[in-house]
């Protein structure tokens, strides 16, 4: 169940946290064109060289989706349309009244907490979609990058199996020590966000079911007391909520910056005859670095090498 008091609360800080990161990342950024880099997912896909069936030799830093585009839109629109058909205005002080046990309340009440323990492992699966999401980590990367005054990284890649070489890192690592310890300095109110929202514990006990609903607690069966990562055993509704909406509320501020990004930078073309300078920085054949003009499509408000035709 989703407590749209809650999310407004969080919203007054989380919201206001991440107009700090675009500000600083819109400040910082050692070129002009990198924050757009970050909307329009610069990457770098080495299979492009083996192409043999286009006449045309094209370069392998590429612009737009990708693959991990197309995915985390398939998750977006789970989310959405979960939070459309879940959201309520009923405080959460009232709904924990509702469950208060009452005899000849008691097939009422049963129902209800049958109802939210349906709805907690809905919310997992959001939870895990969240933060295993390689578009949501990767930009969320990109833009601490920004505010450190460090380039756009085209090159960036997860580790996706054991001594994969030139990785940027696997998602655990990205999102404790390259996007929220990098936080520190900066946006250390950011940082405790995430921390607060993200467990590396909670996360794997989803992802592989090691976990068990109790009454109104999750137990987590993956708690180790030897890793330090694992150090927690359960888990009240009542956290679970603070940790649901967290997250939620730092995915929904990510969203709406992306959006914000993507208008002010089609500002920014169309005061100048529809483009806007970007810089590669190549690896591949040799280190080199480029600056090319992305064209803007006004009427789709998108972008691409090309100017529009129509």
């Amino acid at each position: 169940m989703l407590f749209q008091e809650i999310l407004d609360e969080k919203f007054s800080t989380i919201g206001h946290q991440f107009d700090l990161l675009h500000n600083l990342a819109a400040e910082r950024q050692t070129h002009g064109g990198d924050l757009l880099l970050v909307h329009q997912n610069g990457f770098y896909n080495p299979e492009v060289l083996t192409w043999d069936n286009v006449d045309e030799k094209l370069s392998p830093y590429l612009i737009g989706p990708n693959v991990e585009g197309h995915s985390d839109d398939t998750h977006y629109n789970f989310i959405t349309h979960y939070v459309q058909n879940h959201l309520t205005n009923q405080s959460y002080t009232e709904y924990l009244k509702s469950i208060e046990f009452e005899e000849s309340k008691n097939q009422e009440i049963d129902k209800v907490i049958n109802h939210e323990t349906m709805s907690v492992q809905t919310e997992m699966l959001i939870y895990l979609k969240i933060w295993q999401s390689d578009t949501f980590i990767k930009k969320l990367y990109q833009l601490v990058l920004l505010i450190n005054k460090q380039p756009y990284d085209w090159h960036f890649k997860i580790t996706r199996y054991n001594r994969e070489k030139n990785t940027t890192g696997t998602r655990d690592v990205i999102i404790r020590k390259k996007i929220r310890n990098k936080l520190d300095k900066d946006l250390p109110i950011l940082k405790n966000h995430i921390e607060k929202a993200y467990s590396s514990q909670v996360r794997n006990a989803i992802a592989h079911s090691e976990y068990a609903i109790l009454g109104r607690r999750i137990q987590l069966l993956n708690y180790d007391k030897s890793d330090p990562h694992s150090q927690m055993q359960s888990i009240s509704f009542d956290d679970w909520v603070d940790r649901f909406h967290e997250t939620l509320m730092i995915y929904s501020c990510y969203d709406k910056l992306m959006k914000l990004i993507n208008i002010n930078y089609g500002k920014m073309a169309l005061d100048n005859n529809k483009t806007v300078e970007i810089r590669v920085n190549r690896m591949n054949p040799i280190k080199e670095t480029q600056y090319l003009p992305l064209f803007f499509r006004e009427h789709f408000e998108d972008w691409g090498w090309y100017p529009d035709q129509y």
